[in-house]
């Protein structure tokens, strides 16, 4: 068996934010969770996990159930029990920065305009590991932001938009363990 990966979807947990913009990498992971038989089912380390395999790499899905100013704590605690190098953590969240349904994926950066990834940084070693962002769009002018990316319904035609890159992104965690971070982030850099 390989080494360990992690793969931690940002979002919220609870009902009331299921389908919100700022749940993507929740939904992500549930992709991934299905596409490798790997269910979320053990609650500890301040999140909800799965492991399993995938391209012979032991994998650990996660959705921190910290809410998601606090997904720090949570990426901490697993980074330590897995004894995970950096470069094996890949965080996926969304971003008001890029078009609704882009994707991207970086080996490594800061953390932008995001508190769940100010919180993670602030709390692991180095900002060095790789994230796919999922493109929500900006809101509105004149809208706020935290009711676009918690309160305000998704059209269709973002829906549909979003399901498209929640596949592409699961399709670059796949490609990143199968073929490298080079291949993957060819893979996951679209634009809509």
């Amino acid at each position: 068996m390989k080494d360990t990966y992690l793969f931690v979807g940002l979002g919220n947990p609870g009902i009331r934010y299921d389908r919100t913009r700022h749940n993507c990498g929740f939904q992500v992971i549930r992709l991934l969770s299905q596409r490798w038989n790997i269910p979320l089912v053990h609650h500890r380390l301040k999140g909800l996990l799965g492991e399993g395999t995938a391209e012979g790499y032991r994998v650990v899905l996660c959705q921190p159930q910290t809410m998601m100013n606090l997904s720090g704590a949570c990426v901490q605690e697993l980074v330590h029990w897995y004894h995970c190098p950096m470069d094996h953590l890949v965080v996926i969240y969304d971003d008001v920065d890029i078009p609704v349904g882009s994707t991207r994926m970086r080996k490594s950066g800061s953390a932008g305009t995001h508190n769940g990834m100010r919180s993670i940084i602030s709390c692991v070693p180095d900002q060095n590991f790789p994230r796919i962002r999922v493109g929500i769009g900006a809101p509105p002018e004149g809208w706020d932001l935290v009711n676009w990316v918690l309160g305000n319904p998704l059209s269709r035609e973002e829906q549909e938009l979003l399901d498209r890159a929640f596949i592409r992104a699961a399709d670059a965690c796949g490609d990143l363990l199968h073929s490298g971070m080079d291949h993957a982030m060819q893979l996951c850099n679209q634009k809509t």
